[in-house]
């Protein structure tokens, strides 16, 4: 199976989350995608959210992302 890595950089967040905590942040992204159907991992990097998903789950992944406003 191939993997997707998508990055989210924290200035491009939308209001409504809080960046003091960005391992929060990476949780509730993670916890939304699975809710979706996508078993995603999402992890707080430095300077970004980092979300690596299985490459044939990138549209839902897409959606869902857009959905949140994060894309």
């Amino acid at each position: 199976m191939t993997t997707t890595t998508i990055r989210i950089d924290y200035s491009a967040l939308p209001e409504g989350f809080d960046l003091s905590r960005p391992d929060a942040i990476a949780e509730v992204i993670e916890q939304a995608l699975r809710e979706s159907g996508i078993p995603a991992e999402a992890s707080d990097v430095l300077s970004h959210i980092k979300i690596e998903l299985p490459t044939a789950q990138l549209g839902a992944a897409s959606r869902a992302l857009a959905e949140m406003r994060l894309i």
